[in-house]
């Protein structure tokens, strides 16, 4: 069964189009309008093996919010419908990601329970033109769109750009881990409920 999905949203504010493959090599075609938006949704893609296309077109104008948090929700409401009934899946995973002096921690639950604890302090109000703030706001949109259960700790660094990019890797490979097919599940669902949904 092929584990993809096409989610298109149009607002007021935002229109954005995106198709996952979670089974995927990691190919991506971005683009948002944000350049530190793209890249790090270019490592979310390669590091969770998730082909991702995304387009979006939003009221950058006003500024980065609207983009930033609802490509979120587009890219979350793609990971949750090409799961489907999550059938066989790993469910849990954990990730303890380095980059130079920056340790951050990814913790996962696929249940359908969405939930976002964040504990990442910036330094800077901006990376780049991107305020930092926004991070927060996209993680909070992913993961209640997506159905999971998501804890970000960045531990210690002091650099903004490794801070911000490890909790987009680190939520990569967590990701990667707890979509992934456990053959030992046999195709049941990985809960005594019976199931895992939103």
């Amino acid at each position: 069964m092929k584990r993809t999905a096409t989610i298109d949203r149009k607002t007021k504010e935002t229109q954005i189009k995106a198709t996952v493959d979670l089974d995927g090599t990691g190919a991506y075609a971005i683009k948002t309008g944000v350049g530190f938006l793209d890249h790090m949704l270019e490592q979310l893609a390669r590091h969770a093996l998730i082909d991702i296309t995304l387009e979006a077109k939003g009221d950058l104008h006003i500024d980065f919010h609207h983009t930033t948090e609802d490509s979120g929700i587009v890219l979350g409401q793609a990971v949750a419908k090409a799961l489907g009934d999550k059938q066989g899946i790993t469910r849990y995973a954990s990730i303890d990601l380095a980059m130079d002096e920056t340790l951050t921690r990814a913790a996962i639950d696929v249940s359908g329970r969405p939930y976002l604890i964040w504990n990442v302090t910036f330094t800077q109000p901006k990376i780049g033109d991107m305020d930092t703030e926004l991070f927060r706001e996209w993680f909070q949109a992913f993961a209640q769109n997506a159905g999971i259960t998501l804890h970000i700790t960045c531990l210690y660094g002091s650099n903004n750009h490794h801070i911000a990019e490890t909790c987009f890797k680190a939520l990569a490979r967590a990701l990667r881990s707890a979509i992934a097919i456990d053959p030992r599940q046999a195709g049941r669902v990985p809960s005594t409920k019976g199931t895992l949904s939103i």
